[in-house]
This record gives structure tokens, C-alpha cells and sequence, in this order.
């Protein structure tokens, strides 16, 4: 199903005094980022009987009956989601239902809202594939939700079995039936797990998790004591070592990247029950908080029959397009004739309810047709690659990461949605502190997560180090590590020029490892500049394979002042570059105008695509440029970024005057990976 064909009702329920909710519902069509405000003006209210549902809880279809009638008590409410439904199926749609509980309510929690039933005829409604339901959870996190191939998902199945559980009267767990359980569950999924000899203790958790793990599984006994979530873990000796829940939350918040989805699997014993009363579903909204994209946990004691049915399901779908959402709900169908059906609750920050991608190029039937031509293009030397901030991300962070961290350090005033805007950002630090500030600013943050990320791997006399010697030795370790690193991909090809936006010196040190002499050039967009340029050295230079030009044009780190950063830096290089065409060299501009250009690591809202847009519609050749296919691996699968390559490609397209325009739908490592393969052939 595509990502077109979901409506989205989400239903929110805000604390309106003692025992009161205020009920706000906001509906969106399918292909439409456009709410709307489906209750009245008048407070749309509600009240959940929770002595009268306590005494139903034996009952589940009695419960979600009564929960329903409760939710949709008010006779707004109710009409409002029948006509969000409606419009859904007159659209061959599905209805995501997502139900937001605001922080102030968070008993709302506890209601068993995965047996809800409709209002009118008492049917499900977490069990179809035409309603999704799910707790959604907002997060103050603001590290971005990046997607992944589905090939490229690995999964950690963490499996706690302390010495002593009989001391607490746990039984013991079983620890290869866990295991091969969650091997059936997680399919052909790549599985990491403890070695045999290592204690399942939170500092092994932890260490696991930094190894970019995307869907964690884990199984422990929990309880609630004192009112707080506890996980019997292991301590180093292999007897319990009980841990706060807020210590795992805390754990995983500090990660440089959190799981997409964990699963919080109660271990099962012989046939009995689990006997956590939910204590690790209470962990939901936490993880949520903390940064999880997605949480599912058993909200009470379910049984091992429901769990080895569930899971399979589940995770079986979730292969199918990487709807966690979807793959939830026929999940809950598969179980629907179980008493604990309603057990499995998931907790969910995704408004796409997808965690995985297939890469590819947006609007090519199957593969893309023209890597012959691609390929004919690089090996003649006909082909420029142009290179954004998303290459480099995963080395050195997103700029949006950064502009979200100082937006909070610095309590930037302006409007939320500028948080994330690099550009915006400086310039307000710019204004606000010094101009220099933010260009220093900058260096220092990417120097503090360089060494929190690598600073096992580095050697100790780089800790005085400049920044561009520290970005080389980061840069050394992954061309060591990883055979596909984008730069040393790019470095082993012929490319007489290289365009990059990037202000690091990666790609100039991968094609020094290649065996190449590049030469740097900085585009002298300001007076301050007076770095030396190859033409004044060399008047006749021309760049070749051995001797390739990295043209940098928006400065380096080695050169502050060549640096532009802020919106009045931005500015003022599209001035410089429109008034004044000699800036760029010739033979840049004859790169742009007649060769293939290929765009690695850009978002299409992003400042450095828009100005590098705006540089190559001002030099001459546009006619020229309609005669190569070009290639553009800048739409990164993003949650809540572009999610349709057809639209974006159609977008590129009127960009660039109706040239021949392919988009890769993906990151830019995926499609480099892909290029290494093809030109391997």
C-alpha cells in the first residue's frame, strides 16, 4: 500500500479539570500535509468510568464497549470520527487512528484503550487493516528519525537471566527458548545477542546498542515498585541486579542513535504467565520520550501462547513495507480469539508508521535503466559529482542535529519550525553573540561529538589537534572499517572535478588515499578570503583523474572566513557568484553546463540546495545541460521529510528547465553503495 493511501485522525485527549478530558480531533486526506480541525468550538468533552471499567476487566469486549462509549460519548466527538471514517473509505483509504494523551493526563495510560470498540455496532477497532490504531507520543528529541533499507536492519535480542532469581521468586529464564522464540519472531532479520559469556548487565545493553542497532528485543522480568518500572537485569557477578527503568531510558536517550523499535518481550516460564502487570509497558511513553521511534510492550500478564502467535505476525508484516502501524493491527487479528489479545500495545512517534525503505530511483518501474549511461558518463570523464552535508552525516552529524542543539542552548526566540534551519540559527548567533561565534561555535561542537563517538579509537595527541586533522583521522578509521564509504567510493572513480558544499576535508583525504593529487579550490565569495587559488600557481591547470579540482563552494574549515554558515553568508555568496561570473573557475562552470551532474547527500528544502540551485542557473549553459541524464540522491528517507520520489523528481525536473532528471530514492551511502556494485560489473 503506498504512503498515499493512509488518512490520518488523531484524537487527543487533554486533562479539562478532576476527572474531565478535553476531546480535540484533527483530520488530514490522503496526499495532504493540510489539518483539519474536526471538533467544534465549544470543548468537545469526556469522562472514563474507571470503577465501572475496572470491574469489566475480565471482560475485554465489555471493556472496549464501554471505553468506546465513553471516548465517543460526546455526540461531536463520535460524528466527527464517522465522518473522518467515511471520507477514508471514499477514498479506498486507511484510517490511521492515533490517540495523543497529553503529559498532564498520563493516568489515561493505564485505560486498556487496544480493546476499544465502535460506538455503533460494538466491532473492534484495532483489528482491521482500514483502522490503524496506536498511542502516539510527541518527543522533545530532536535527533532525526532516519530510515533505513530494510536489508540494512540488524536486531539485538537482549535476554536477562540472572543467577538468583529464586530469591525474588521469578523463576528462572529460558534462555535458548527465548532466544530461538525471537529468532522465529524476527525472521530473516540480521540478529546480534551476548556472547555466551557475557552477563546481561545495562553497561553491556548499552555497549550493544551503540552498534547502531535498529530494532531492540528484550526479554527480563519487571516489576513496579515503589510506583517505578524495574527490570531484573544482571549485575557483573550474574545475580540480579535490579534497574530503574528512568536508568534505561536515560541510557538509551544518550545514545547518538536510538533503536527505531524496541520491544519489550516478558519472558515466559514452563506455561505460566508473565507476572510483570505491565510494568515494562509503563516504559513506553518514556522510550517515546527518550527518542524511540517506536515501543512495543505487554501491558499485563500475557500468555505464552499469545506472544509465540503475536510476534511471528507482527514482524512477518512488518518485512512486507515496514508499516509498524499496519503490521500491529494484523497482528492483534491473528490473536483477536485470545482473552489477552489486548496485551500488545504499541507506542508510536512515526506520523508515516514506517520504519524501513527500499532504495531505489522514484519513478523507474523496477531498477534504474540508466546506469549503463551513468557509468559511460563517469568512465569518460563526462560526470560531476555534486556533494551536500549528507554524506558526511553519519561521521559528523546532521546540520539539522546541530541547529536544534544550539537552538536550545542559545533558547533561540524565533518560530519553532526555524529550530532545525542551520543558517537561521547562526545568524541569530551571529547577531547575538559575535559574528565569529557561530563559525568557532561549530568547530567545537563537532570536535566534542567526534571525540564522544571515537574517542576510544583516536590517539591521544590529537586531543590539541585542529579540527580538519581530527576530521582526517575519523575519516581514516571509516575508510578502514567500511569497504563503502562514500568518499573513497567516489575517490576510486575518474571524476575530473568534484563539487562539494561540505566544509571538511574527507573527500580530499580519501582521494590522497587513492593514490591522487587533488588540488583544493575555494570559491573567493568574500574579500576576506585570501587563500591561494591553483590558477595563480598553475595559469594552464587541468583537472584529470590523477589530478582532480575539489571545488569547495561554500568554504572549509581550515578557512573560517571562506565559511558561509549564516543566512547573511548565504546572501552574500549568491550576490558574489550572479554579479560576478568569473569567481567560479571555468572549468567548474563548464562542468555544470556539459557534463552529468550527479547530487549526493541534499534535501530539496535545504539552504545548500537551494543557493547551489540558484549558482548553477546563474552561469551559462542551461541549454546544454538537457543533454544528460543527471542524477539527483539527495531525497533522504526522513520521517516527516519527502516521502514521494515522483513528486520530488517532477519538482527537480521544473527546477532545472525539463532536464533529464532521475531520483534515487534513498540516502546518499545507499546509492553509493549501489554505484560501487555497478561499477564493479
Amino acid at each position: 500500500m503506498a504512503v498515499t493511501d493512509y488518512a490520518d485522525l488523531e484524537i487527543t485527549l487533554n486533562r479539562w479539570n478532576a476527572d474531565t478530558y478535553r476531546v480535540e480531533l484533527r483530520y488530514s486526506q490522503p496526499d495532504s500535509d493540510v489539518d483539519i480541525r474536526l471538533a467544534p468550538n465549544t470543548p468537545a468533552l469526556a469522562k472514563f468510568d474507571a470503577l465501572q471499567l475496572q470491574m469489566l476487566a475480565l471482560d475485554p469486549a465489555a471493556y472496549g464497549t464501554l471505553l468506546g462509549a465513553n471516548l465517543f460519548g460526546d455526540a461531536n466527538v463520535k460524528t466527527a470520527f464517522e465522518k473522518a471514517r467515511a471520507n477514508a473509505q471514499s477514498q479506498d483509504a486507511s484510517l490511521r487512528l492515533r490517540l495523543f494523551i497529553d503529559s498532564a493526563a498520563p493516568e489515561l495510560h493505564a485505560l486498556r484503550w487496544e480493546t476499544l470498540r465502535d460506538p455503533n455496532d460494538g466491532s473492534s477497532l484495532v483489528t482491521s487493516e482500514r483502522v490503524l490504531f496506536t498511542r502516539y507520543l510527541a518527543s522533545q528529541d530532536y535527533r532525526r528519525v532516519q530510515l533505513k533499507p530494510q536489508s540494512a536492519l540488524r536486531a539485538l535480542v537482549f535476554i536477562a537471566n540472572p543467577k538468583n532469581l529464586a530469591e525474588y521468586s521469578l523463576a528462572p529464564v529460558d534462555v535458548n527458548g527465548e532466544l530461538e522464540r525471537a529468532k522465529n519472531a524476527l525472521g530473516n532479520l540480521t540478529l546480534t545477542t551476548l556472547d555466551a559469556t557475557q552477563n546481561a548487565t545495562l553497561n553491556a545493553l548499552t555497549e550493544k546498542l551503540r552498534e547502531d542497532i535498529d530494532i531492540l528485543y528484550l526479554v527480563a522480568h519487571g516489576a513496579v515498585i515503589d510506583g517505578e518500572p524495574r527490570l531484573y537485569l544482571q549485575g557483573d557477578d550474574g545475580n540480579v541486579n535490579v534497574v530503574n527503568g528512568g536508568e534505561l531510558v536515560t541510557r538509551i536517550s544518550e545514545l547518538q542513535n536510538a533503536p527505531r523499535l524496541v520491544v519489550l518481550a516478558s519472558c515466559q516460564s514452563a506455561n505460566m504467565n508473565t507476572q510483570d502487570n505491565g510494568a515494562l509497558a509503563s516504559l513506553g511513553p518514556r522510550l517515546a520520550a527518550a527518542g524511540v521511534s517506536a515501543v512495543i510492550a505487554m501491558q499485563g500478564n500475557i500468555s505464552m501462547q499469545t506472544v509465540a502467535q503475536f510476534m511471528p505476525v507482527f514482524f512477518k508484516e512488518l518485512q512486507r513495507d515496514g508499516q509498524i502501524d499496519r503490521a500491529m493491527a494484523v497482528a492483534r487479528a491473528a490473536v483477536r480469539e485470545n482473552a489477552d489479545s489486548w496485551m500488545p500495545v504499541l507506542f508510536l512517534r512515526l506520523k508515516s508508521g514506517k520504519i524501513w525503505y527500499v532504495p531505489g530511483f522514484g519513478g523507474e518501474k523496477k531498477s534504474f535503466e540508466k546506469w549503463p549511461s551513468l557509468l559511460d558518463a563517469i568512465r569518460g570523464g563526462r560526470c560531476t559529482p555534486i556533494i551536500g552535508a549528507g554524506i558526511a552525516e553519519s561521521l559528523l552529524g546532521s546540520r539539522r542535529e546541530i541547529a536544534a542543539h544550539w537552538a536550545e542552548e542559545f533558547r533561540f526566540p524565533l518560530a519553532p519550525f526555524a529550530r532545525e534551519d542551520l543558517p537561521e540559527v547562526a545568524q541569530y548567533l551571529a547577531v547575538n553573540q559575535s559574528p565569529i561565534f557561530p563559525r568557532e561555535g561549530l568547530g567545537k561542537f563537532l570536535r566534542a561529538q567526534m571525540w564522544q563517538r571515537y574517542g576510544s579509537q583516536l590517539a591521544p595527541d590529537l586531543q590539541n589537534a585542529k579540527l580538519p586533522q581530527l576530521i582526517s583521522a575519523v575519516g581514516e578509521l571509516n575508510r578502514k572499517r567500511d569497504a563503502s564509504d562514500a568518499h573513497a567510493v567516489l575517490a576510486a572513480l575518474p571524476f575530473p572535478v568534484y563539487i562539494t558544499t561540505n566544509p571538511d576535508n574527507l573527500l580530499a583525504d580519501a582521494l590522497r588515499a587513492a593514490g591522487k593529487d587533488p588540488q583544493v579550490e575555494l570559491c573567493k565569495w568574500n574579500e576576506d578570503m585570501n587563500t591561494e587559488s591553483i590558477y595563480e600557481r598553475e595559469p594552464d591547470y587541468r583537472p584529470d583523474e590523477k589530478r582532480p579540482l575539489v571545488y569547495c563552494l561554500f568554504g572549509q574549515f581550515s578557512d573560517l572566513d571562506s565559511m558561509v554558515l549564516t543566512e547573511d553568508d548565504y546572501f552574500d555568496y549568491l550576490i558574489g557568484v550572479t554579479s560576478n561570473k568569473d569567481l567560479i573557475p571555468g572549468v567548474v562552470r563548464r562542468a555544470l553546463a556539459d557534463t552529468a551532474l550527479l547530487f549526493l547527500g541534499f534535501q530539496l528544502d535545504d539552504w545548500n540546495f537551494r543557493v547551489l540551485y540558484r549558482s548553477i542557473m546563474s552561469q551559462q549553459g542551461g541549454n546544454r545541460r538537457k543533454r544528460h541524464a543527471h542524477i539527483a540522491a539527495q531525497i533522504d528517507p526522513e520521517e516527516g521529510r519527502i516521502l514521494e520520489p515522483e513528486r520530488a523528481r517532477r519538482y527537480l525536473e521544473s527546477y532545472f528547465g525539463d532536464a533529464d532528471i532521475s531520483i534515487y530514492w534513498g540516502s546518499a551511502e545507499d546509492f553509493v553503495r549501489d554505484l560501487q556494485r555497478q561499477a564493479a560489473k
